[in-house]
């Protein structure tokens, strides 16, 4: 009996196995819909949005599928190779559904074949199978509208805004699909932007992770983000990468540090300076005011002059005069005009003459002998006098 050696292949030279490390693609997601919930129009954004976390290994859509409200899901469920779960309702206008999806979702965790969940949905009653899902060490993800309330979005590990992958699948394929924004379903309308204030968030963030120098990782910031606040999403703020969000913000600096980026606040710097600089200004007018008020006190001590005792003001002052007589030529021509007075009054007073227009004058002889008489009377007067 002979025996057969058969010689090793030798390997092919140039094929190289390409090994993926990357622990995302080999997370397990289960994906459970709520199809009475979600729009059909949604599930292929919703999966492709998923791949970049994980591999969706099951994948599940809960309805009443006798009714013609889900009738657009079954182009959808054959496209996409989704398993659809029938569910009655058993009573009229009661839904059986979420009870049906939450079962299924317990069993998948006892089983131990998906490491991860994904609810679609934007309905609350989830809220409390997202929180038992993520106490058993499983990370759950989120996908509804914006309308979903806070209470569900808050209890998943990260949620997404179907608006805003339905947005940059829009972008992507070029199609010119419907508004979402405008768009209504289940006759909710949905909030006409993000619901999470960005400054706030961001500023938490790197203050929570920042260093001594004020500086922290990118990569940290946004962990802490994804933490703190579960339905963050930098497409929802139209960037594609938290970086390029985070470089556009006015109150935000960056820089590369080896193979990573780090940020850091820029009001902090800014703050300080505005201070600084109404604190030098009001110093600057004070100093001016105060130079001004005691220029304007000298100036007024030296109009006023250096005040002296009023009793030695009154010896000091010199004595006013008393008014000056009339000088002797004022005198002499008061006495002219008093005696031209006298002289047309008395002119005035003789009487007129007749037809002829004369008046005797009396003649200058008689007017002299009174004169004459009385110095002789005086000289008379004063020889007989006694000594």
């Amino acid at each position: 009996m002979g025996v057969t050696l058969r010689t090793p292949r030798a390997p092919l030279v140039g094929r190289v196995t390409c090994v993926n490390t990357d622990a995302s693609s080999s997370t397990r997601i289960a994906v459970l819909i709520d199809c009475d919930n979600v729009s059909a129009k949604h599930i292929g954004a919703v999966l492709e949005e998923l791949a970049s976390y994980g591999v969706p290994t099951v994948k599940r859509a809960y309805g009443d599928w006798t009714t013609t409200q889900l009738t657009s899901w079954k182009h959808e469920l054959l496209r996409n190779a989704i398993q659809p779960i029938q569910q009655f309702a058993n009573t009229v206008g009661k839904n059986s559904t979420d009870s049906a999806l939450i079962i299924d979702a317990m069993d998948l965790l006892w089983q131990g074949n998906v490491e991860a969940f994904a609810i679609v949905s934007s309905d609350s009653d989830f809220t409390r199978l997202a929180t038992r899902l993520r106490e058993s060490g499983k990370r759950v993800f989120g996908l509804g509208r914006r309308s979903t309330p806070e209470s569900l979005r808050r209890a998943v590990d990260q949620f997404i805004f179907l608006e805003v992958l339905q947005e940059q699948d829009r972008r992507e394929s070029g199609s010119q699909s419907e508004d979402a924004a405008a768009s209504t379903e289940g006759g909710e309308e949905a909030p006409a932007g993000p619901v999470i204030n960005l400054q706030s968030a961001l500023t938490r963030a790197v203050n929570a992770t920042s260093g001594d120098d004020g500086w922290a990782s990118l990569s940290q910031v946004g962990q802490h983000l994804s933490r703190a606040h579960a339905d963050f999403d930098p497409r929802d703020f139209g960037h594609q990468k938290l970086f390029s969000l985070v470089d556009e913000q006015p109150y935000l600096e960056t820089r590369t540090e080896g193979t990573g980026v780090q940020v850091r606040l820029r009001h902090k710097r800014a703050t300080k300076r505005a201070t600084a600089a109404p604190t030098r200004k009001k110093a600057t007018t004070t100093k001016a005011a105060a130079a001004k008020a005691d220029g304007a006190k000298g100036e007024g001590a030296k109009s006023e002059g250096p005040q002296e005792d009023p009793g030695k003001a009154d010896e000091t002052k010199p004595a006013e005069k008393a008014p000056q007589e009339p000088p002797k030529a004022a005198k002499t021509a008061r006495a002219t005009r008093s005696a031209g007075a006298r002289k047309t009054a008395k002119a005035a007073e003789q009487p007129r003459q007749d037809d002829a227009g004369a008046t005797s004058a009396p003649e200058p002889e008689q007017a002299s002998e009174r004169p004459a008489e009385t110095r002789s009377r005086r000289a008379t007067r004063d020889v007989t006098t006694p000594a």
